[in-house]
């Protein structure tokens, strides 16, 4: 049970729920979007390997604006509200293997609540 269940809730139906900005500004938008920095081939390849690793308690969604724009591509696991910024197919699988199957967390691609700009690479 976490923090916001109550007894006599139903379980969770996922233990854990993904969220991947695909969001689209206009071309030129100053904040950007996660669409134009690639976010949409991310977010599927993670969808396909989230189901090739057998992760069938997780469900991989797309999502509209997350507000973190500067940051993208973004996505966000919940129930632990943990936000990462994944550019390649290794940080995908690397927040599959280390956040979703191991309960881990990736560090390198965490972003911190304060965050406004991306991580010097």
């Amino acid at each position: 049970m976490n923090d916001r269940q109550r007894p006599g809730d139903p379980a969770p139906y996922y233990e854990a729920h993904v969220f991947a900005c695909v969001n689209e500004r206009p071309e030129g938008h100053p904040r950007g979007s996660c669409k134009a920095r690639g976010a949409i081939p991310l977010r599927n390849y993670m969808k396909i390997r989230a189901g090739e690793l057998g992760l069938t308690h997780v469900r991989i969604n797309q999502a509209g604006c997350l507000d973190r724009c500067e940051l993208g591509p973004v996505v966000v696991i919940y129930p632990e509200g943990i936000w990462y910024a994944p550019r390649t197919h290794d940080d995908i699988d690397e927040i599959l293997d280390s956040h979703l199957k191991q309960g881990r967390r990736v560090e390198r691609l965490m972003l911190l609540p304060e965050q406004k700009q991306p991580a010097a690479e």
